[in-house]
């Protein structure tokens, strides 16, 4: 058995040579003013770094250092210590030899902590050494809800079967009893989850002999639990009750919003139910309340883009478009150009469906076509009050797209989404849509295409080797020189829920209406306009953008295949 033993971390850091006299003398002074532990002020100083410490501390036990980053967690062996102990202890069951089991602990020198580890697990313990960073996350990781929303299920199940239960205690209708209604219990339990895993969308689907609750995480769905089919309808019916949707009607679709307050923060919900076959389908969108993320320098756009889209926004009118499929973040990127627009001297009107985020300083309008509250007349109305800016949140038809041109080339800078494959074909389909080819030459100022790629996984990203078709890929969009060594792979991690990607960024392409492209538009032969287009554009399309993520190590061949599928070029 590996026992932890008591030393002085600062005087073995010096010995090791990994931190100088005078860093451990600031710091000792640092602690005890600031009452943190000497490992985390030397790691916020910089001078050292977590891993540093705790391969030190290992040496100085005779015990393995574990990076939780790559090892193979076992949840069913790490739940041997039950999450709260596991989270108090700072502790977490890594393996079984024979041995004994061997325990991951970030504070070793806590015997204590080692003691009681021990006597709860009834077992022999051998020490491993981790860092407390990665194993707050392999906590999470483990301990995910997962159980406790399946059993909480079983719990609502149960008390559905129960002919004596009251369904308004179920639901929670009672103010008094709201917090431990099992059907309440149950959703912030998935919520919570979903904000530990970065979940953008909650789906909620009944089938025929299970309740499915899955989670769409960097654009894929995952599957997180599955329940009894008696409880979609009390789910479904508590949150339509949240989100003040009718209760009573099932046979119809319904849209809302609604709050929640969790433990690490509170996020806006925006909710969808569908009549299926066998119940209704709840889809929830998790927003973020916070505007920091709509900052235009925070999104990674590219350097000539960036430049394009403030010098659109600073005219004092015209209209910018950001097209792409549902889900490309083009509400994301016009909410960044409003908030570097958002300022005392701009009135700024918004018209959506939905209203997605929330801005102070914008006058923000969601459309209600059930009280006839329309785009088209919702933007009608904008225009009477004074505007600077307008935001349409989509050109559905001729006639917003017809209304917002207008008040483009009337003074006005309008902002608005358009579904387009590309950014060249923008102007194509608005002519399509019936909009006259001046009018669309003399309003456009700028058209903006987007795609959202996976990013690798810091923590787990390696070298990758090339398929034949991966390899022409390439070529063809990079040239037959390009750096095959620059390519990377995610071997999947606890960081990454073993995915091997974390997060995603934007691809983009653009065009800027010229003199040229403004008299292409009108040109008797249709393809010219697409022919000046490309000409101007040079090769920077949302394709060779993907491509220049794959060789900056930032995402996968295979990811930017993906997204070229979706492409005509």
């Amino acid at each position: 058995m590996t026992r932890p033993q008591r030393f002085r971390l600062g005087d073995l850091l010096v010995q090791d040579n990994l931190i100088t006299t005078e860093q451990l003398e600031q710091a000792l002074a640092a602690q005890r003013s600031g009452g943190l532990k000497l490992g985390q002020v030397l790691v916020d100083h910089g001078w050292i770094t977590e891993a540093q410490i705790a391969k030190a501390v290992a040496r100085q036990l005779r015990a393995p250092f574990v990076d939780l980053t790559h090892f193979p967690l076992r949840p069913e062996l790490a739940q041997l210590l039950p999450e709260p102990h596991a989270r108090r202890l700072r502790a977490l069951v890594l393996d079984d030899p024979n041995a004994g089991l061997l325990v991951g602990m970030s504070d070793p020198t806590d015997i204590y902590a080692f003691d009681e580890i021990g006597r709860l697990l009834k077992r022999s313990i051998d020490l491993a050494v981790v860092t407390d960073t990665h194993l707050q996350t392999a906590l999470d990781r483990v301990y995910n809800s997962k159980q406790e929303i399946e059993g909480l299920a079983r719990e609502l199940t149960s008390e559905l079967a129960s002919l004596e239960t009251d369904l308004g205690d179920l639901l929670g209708m009672d103010t008094t009893s709201n917090e431990d209604a099992p059907v309440v219990r149950l959703l912030y339990s998935v919520f919570e989850q979903a904000l530990r895993l970065r979940a953008s969308d909650i789906h909620i689907e009944p089938q025929e002999k299970n309740l499915r609750i899955r989670f769409r995480i960097d654009g894929v769905l995952h599957v997180t639990t599955e329940a009894d089919a008696k409880i979609a309808s009390a789910v479904a019916l508590r949150l339509k009750l949240m989100s003040g949707l009718d209760i009573s009607e099932k046979r119809l679709p319904q849209d809302g919003r609604f709050a929640v307050r969790l433990k690490d923060g509170t996020i806006d919900v925006r909710i969808s139910t569908l009549p299926s076959q066998h119940g209704e389908s709840v889809v929830m969108r998790l927003l973020s309340q916070s505007a920091g993320m709509l900052d235009l320098e925070r999104m990674k756009i590219p350097a000539p883009m960036l430049q394009a889209i403030y010098r659109a926004i600073e005219k004092p009118s015209g209209l910018i478009l950001v097209t792409g499929p549902t889900g490309s973040g083009k509400t994301t990127t016009l909410y960044g150009a409003l908030n570097a627009l958002n300022s005392t001297e701009r009135k700024i009107i918004t018209v959506e469906d939905p209203v997605e985020y929330r801005l102070p300083g914008l006058n923000q309008v969601q459309v209600l076509d059930k009280i006839d509250l329309s785009f088209e007349r919702v933007l009608r109305s904008a225009l009477r009050q004074d505007p600077d800016v307008i935001l349409v949140g989509e050109m559905r038809d001729r006639m917003t797209a017809e209304i917002g041109m207008r008040a483009a080339m009337t003074g006005h800078l309008v902002l608005s989404t358009l579904h387009t494959n590309d950014a060249i074909s923008t102007p194509a389909r608005l002519i399509d849509m019936g909009v006259p080819a001046w009018m669309v030459a003399m309003s456009l100022q700028l058209v903006m295409a987007q795609r959202l790629v996976r990013t690798l996984c810091p923590a787990c990203a390696a070298p990758h080797t090339a398929t034949d078709l991966e390899v022409a890929f390439l070529h063809r969009l990079a040239g037959p020189s390009v750096d095959l060594t620059l390519l990377r792979t995610g071997r999947g991690c606890s960081e990454c829920n073993q995915t091997g990607f974390k997060g995603r960024t934007g691809v983009y392409e653009f065009i800027e209406m010229t003199l040229p492209l403004i008299d292409a538009l009108t040109h008797p032969q249709p393809g010219h306009f697409n022919q000046v287009a490309r000409q101007q554009m040079a090769g920077h399309t949302l394709r060779r953008d993907a491509v220049r993520l794959v060789l900056e190590g930032r995402t996968t061949v295979d990811e930017a295949m993906r997204v070229s599928a979706q492409i005509d070029e």
